[in-house]
């Protein structure tokens, strides 16, 4: 029976052939000083340089080494799905290919899990050699998820995390759902979520692929995160609530106004017809929104009863 591995490396690598055989080398460095047995993933996110040919080489040099190729690139949170399926380490690693995440931090990350107890440790990079047009906005990213999740971690983006190895088998990671790993495992039950500070180094090779298209991205998936761990078994909560209090605004508005108009007409008092009040027409609208928003609610209901994860639930511990 083979040893499970101490620790695993995930890698994702997108054009990054100049970059690899110095992080390959760094990290066998690490782990050769600790005598940690390693298990490195490369997932070579559809290059169009040679990284791939630069894999194959670094495998004869470094036995350790797993791979694996997309025929196209699918993004970064693809590559972790793929590279996590393959993970087998006590501790499971995830670091960017441009040497910006230094492996040295390996071993102080691996004892907070191990010792500390942490479920998952995230890196803060609290010196950044990126240019202000990509600090910013990730500053502003960060204070949006620490607000949404209520995780008080300083950088929910950084490529640098530690985790147990059930916390990565316990999550299904899509979109560009790898900048909210950590409330991914918050809200997979994984709630002892660390951070240290981990030194960050300038970009050697090639460019950054951030871009605004990304950032947007990045919004949304942190909307949809939300509302799937808040609502995604019971859609019904969420929709059937909004519209109950659409339809009874506009049913109440609706016969307040109606009753308003006949108490007026039997006291002969001025009184203006229904059709002329732009209130009236807005009551109108909230109750047909409010039905909307329930048959919506209903649908995610008959929706959910037919998935089937629909009773996939996290079981820690049990007693036989």
């Amino acid at each position: 029976m083979n040893r499970r591995p101490d620790i695993t490396v995930v890698v994702p690598s997108y054009n990054e052939a100049e970059s690899l055989p110095e992080l390959a080398a760094w990290i066998d460095r690490v782990v050769t000083r600790e005598n940690l047995s390693c298990e490195l993933i490369f997932v070579d996110d559809g290059s169009s340089d040679d990284s791939w040919e630069v894999i194959e080489r670094l495998k004869e040099k470094y036995p350790y080494i797993k791979a694996i190729g997309f025929m196209r690139n699918y993004g970064k949170s693809a590559a972790l799905y793929c590279g996590f399926a393959e993970a087998h380490g006590e501790v499971v690693f995830t670091m960017d290919a441009d040497l910006q995440d230094s492996p040295d931090e390996i071993p102080a990350m691996r004892r907070m899990i191990l010792e500390e107890e942490y479920d998952m440790v995230s890196g803060w990079k609290k010196h950044r050699f990126d240019p202000v047009g990509k600090r910013w906005p990730s500053k502003f990213f960060n204070f949006t998820a620490r607000l949404v999740s209520g995780i008080k971690l300083h950088d929910f983006n950084c490529g640098l995390k530690a985790y147990r190895l059930k916390v990565i088998k316990s999550i299904e990671v899509y979109g560009e759902m790898h900048r909210y790993m950590p409330i991914l495992a918050k809200y997979a039950g994984f709630t002892n979520i660390g951070e240290k500070v981990v030194e960050h180094h300038p970009r050697k090779f090639g460019h950054s692929k951030f871009g605004m298209e990304r950032m947007i991205k990045g919004y949304l998936d942190l909307i949809t995160v939300t509302f799937m761990s808040h609502f995604g078994r019971s859609p019904m909560y969420f929709f059937g609530t909004l519209g109950t209090l659409m339809f009874l605004f506009g049913g109440i508005t609706a016969v307040w106004i109606i009753a308003a108009k006949l108490y007026k007409q039997a006291h002969c008092l001025p009184l203006r017809a229904v059709t002329d009040q732009p209130l009236f027409y807005l009551a109108l609208l909230a109750v047909v929104l409010g039905v909307m928003l329930f048959l919506a609610g209903f649908l995610g209901e008959l929706i959910n009863r037919g998935s089937s994860d629909r009773n996939k639930y996290l079981i820690d511990k049990t007693l036989k």
